[in-house]
């Protein structure tokens, strides 16, 4: 069993950053794929990034390409995703979630939320004009 928790989401005006981290519990968080989904109101739930065991292999939506950056730390069992340039349209609840069933051989799976098998609660994300 993973519990994750995200931590660092707030109010930012646009052009501005922001980092979330997701702390997990389990020791055995470096043998889990994480991925970041975030989801806006009467909105499906997109995929956003996805980070491999080894911190190799970053993966991200088409959406934030070239202005988010996953990375983790598996000595701190955290994963962050550090978010530039934000626009009013990232204003979501942003999730982390994690993954043991995603590896190099599926790796076009990873942005596939029912790949997933632990989830976070989420924090909001917004971004003012």
């Amino acid at each position: 069993q993973v519990q994750l928790a995200e931590s660092g989401g707030g109010l930012v005006q646009a052009g501005g950053s922001l980092r979330l981290s997701c702390a997990a519990s389990a020791r055995t968080f470096s043998n889990h794929v994480v991925g970041w989904f975030r989801q806006a109101p009467g909105k499906e739930r997109e995929f956003v990034a996805a980070i491999s065991r080894s911190g190799g292999l970053p993966y991200y939506g088409d959406s934030v390409k070239g202005r988010f950056t996953i990375s983790r730390d598996n000595a701190k069992n955290t994963v962050y995703l550090q978010m530039n340039s934000l626009k009013p349209e990232d204003t979501a609840v942003y999730y982390c979630a994690a993954s043991g069933r995603l590896y190099a051989s599926n790796w076009y799976e990873a942005g596939r939320p029912y790949q997933y098998d632990y989830w976070g609660q989420g924090t909001q994300v917004t971004v003012s004009l």
